[in-house]
């Protein structure tokens, strides 16, 4: 299917599960119904909390939340790019934070685990170590759908271009980026870097986040959006919960690769993969 629609949801998750859970359906129904077709939720979409309550809220891949999404898929006939969860991981004290893809059928058709933790100290603005509590990804993950070849990013990942280079050499089309950026690394980077991966890799880039004061008392910039391989921004979200939309053109994508074939000219490819 090369012509269709896609929607990037923006949430504000907080520690209630459940709640989380139901209004991440709304939103995917409400896409749904407005006719899209790929779906994608923000990072930590099912739950946000204090990280003395994290390793309780963690789920395997076949936990409830994901249990959820994937009735959901099948029964509306959707992809959903399942923005995280903190999936737990045997044996460990850390967890992972996984975005899964499902398709129309329920299945889960990738799993992808964050491979860049964010360790980063803003004096008298934000604190952040998420490798205390978390466990990098090792894998670059894309998958072929009847949607194109997506790749898969979470959040901080997308300040490392070597990650979006190797998604684009194993032929994504479209790069999603569930996010949950912070406001000042947001108001400064967040359009600049998400521009730049969908135009050096000439491809679409699907970012849904988080918004609004968090439960950890800082403020995640939200801005969802989807950008086009030319890196013109044709969705954006305002400052609220809700759903853009946009279309993606695969036909579209081929004719800017092929009128300015970068990826082609590509000369210092070996130690990407």
């Amino acid at each position: 299917m090369s012509h269709y629609l896609a929607a990037a949801i923006q949430m504000a998750a907080a520690s209630d599960k459940a709640a989380n859970l139901e209004r991440a359906e709304r939103l995917i129904r409400l896409a749904a119904a407005r006719g899209a077709s790929l779906v994608g939720l923000p990072e930590t979409f099912n739950w946000r909390g204090k990280r003395s309550e994290e390793a309780a809220a963690a789920e395997p891949l076949t936990g409830e939340s994901l249990g959820a999404m994937s009735r959901l898929a099948r029964e509306l006939g959707l992809h959903i790019a399942a923005g995280s969860i903190t999936e737990h991981a045997p044996g460990q004290s850390r967890r992972y934070n996984t975005s899964v893809l499902i398709g129309p059928d329920g299945a889960q058709l990738a799993v992808y685990r964050k491979i860049h933790l964010f360790d980063v100290d803003l004096p008298g603005r934000v604190t952040v170590k998420e490798s205390e509590v978390k466990l990098a990804g090792a894998e670059v993950v894309s998958a072929r759908t009847p949607r194109g070849t997506i790749g898969f990013s979470v959040c901080y990942d997308l300040r490392f271009p070597e990650l979006y280079r190797r998604l684009a050499f194993a032929g994504a089309e479209i790069l999603t980026v569930p996010s949950c950026f912070t406001f000042p690394t947001g108001e400064a980077h967040w359009d600049a870097l998400l521009r730049a991966r969908a135009i050096e890799n000439q491809a679409y880039v699907i970012a849904p986040a988080q918004f609004g004061t968090n439960v950890h008392g800082f403020t995640d910039y939200g801005n969802s959006m989807i950008v086009d391989p030319w890196g013109r921004v044709i969705a954006r979200a305002s400052d609220q919960e809700g759903v853009v939309l946009a279309p993606i053109d695969l036909e579209y994508l081929l004719r800017v690769r092929r009128e300015v074939p970068a990826l082609s000219h590509v000369r210092l490819r070996r130690d990407l993969g």
